[in-house]
């Protein structure tokens, strides 16, 4: 949850960097395509579209994400991140299909590769930049507590694991002279480029769905057994979503019956605010109060 406005700054910038590295990189591998016609650096410029395209939607879903909640959208608007993840996940299919329809085309019309030197050393370069620039946008998201922005990083890097991909194929075929070796490289660019955009749907829809996360579970109880014990109370009921950029998480705290609003209410928030610093990247917590004594009967009708 981004707390302060250096953080969004941080956060604004590099987006935008992440932007115009990524077109920048995109020029770089259609110039190399142009050069040699390789089919490998045709699947690893269709990954760069997508995920220019993915940082501008990514870049539009955090913009409205941090946008506070309105008379229409009662909760705010952070559910657009895993629209952002679908939208991702379905571009890079279709690159991925796309990508081995190229190559299967060229391998049957017959393969012709040329300055192959220059469209590997500029292979060799985008992947480089790519590096750098992913684990940037990993530490930056995770000391924010962004997210977007890691996940950002994450394709980022995918991005260059690729086009070592590419690479490698590329130096088979310099150095053996066999044409094929292209082909078959891109081929298999773009199969790990398909299992990575099915990973993304499946992300999307569980986010939609409100798929409990096993781990956020049990680290939720690990806290709250620790803090109600602490405090002498119980609880139950525990429900928990994840909004993107933070976690929604609903709980009812029971209290000794002769315990004062007042009283309840400061430990109630206390444990919330432990939540909140524990839970990455941070919690909203709506709080229940009951009484232990008398709650069966007040929920005799089978109510919670």
């Amino acid at each position: 949850m981004i707390k302060n406005q250096k953080d969004k700054s941080h956060l604004i910038f590099a987006m935008r960097l992440s932007l115009w590295i990524g077109i920048l990189m995109l020029i770089i591998k259609i110039g190399a395509y142009l050069l040699t016609g390789s089919a490998a650096i045709l699947s690893d410029a269709a990954e760069s579209v997508v995920h220019v395209l993915a940082v501008v939607f990514a870049a539009y879903s955090l913009r409205l994400s941090l946008k506070p909640a309105d008379p229409e959208h009662l909760y705010g608007h952070a559910k657009v991140s895993f629209f952002s993840a679908g939208f991702e996940g379905a571009m890079i299919i279709f690159a991925a299909f796309y990508i081995i329809y190229e190559a299967i085309s060229k391998w049957i019309s017959g393969l012709y590769l040329e300055h192959l030197g220059i469209g590997t050393g500029l292979t060799a370069f985008a992947m480089g930049i790519n590096g750098f620039l992913g684990i940037y946008l990993i530490k930056v998201g995770k000391k924010i507590k962004s997210i977007i922005l890691e996940a950002n990083g994450k394709h980022v890097l995918t991005d260059s694991w690729t086009s070592l991909g590419v690479i490698v194929g590329l130096v088979l075929t310099l150095l053996t002279g066999w044409l094929p070796w292209d082909p078959i490289f891109a081929i298999l660019v773009a199969l790990n480029i398909l299992y990575s955009g099915f990973g993304l749907i499946r992300r999307s829809v569980s986010g939609l769905m409100d798929s409990a996360d096993p781990e956020v579970n049990h680290q939720l109880i690990k806290i709250l057994d620790n803090e109600t014990k602490k405090h002498g109370i119980h609880y139950h009921n525990l429900l928990h979503r994840n909004l993107g950029y933070l976690h929604w998480v609903e709980l009812h705290l029971l209290f000794p019956k002769n315990t004062s609003v007042s009283d309840a209410h400061r430990t109630a928030t206390e444990i919330e605010r432990v939540i909140d610093e524990r839970l990455e990247p941070g919690a909203r917590i709506t709080t229940h109060l009951e009484s232990i004594e008398d709650h069966e009967e007040i929920h005799s009708d089978g109510s919670h």
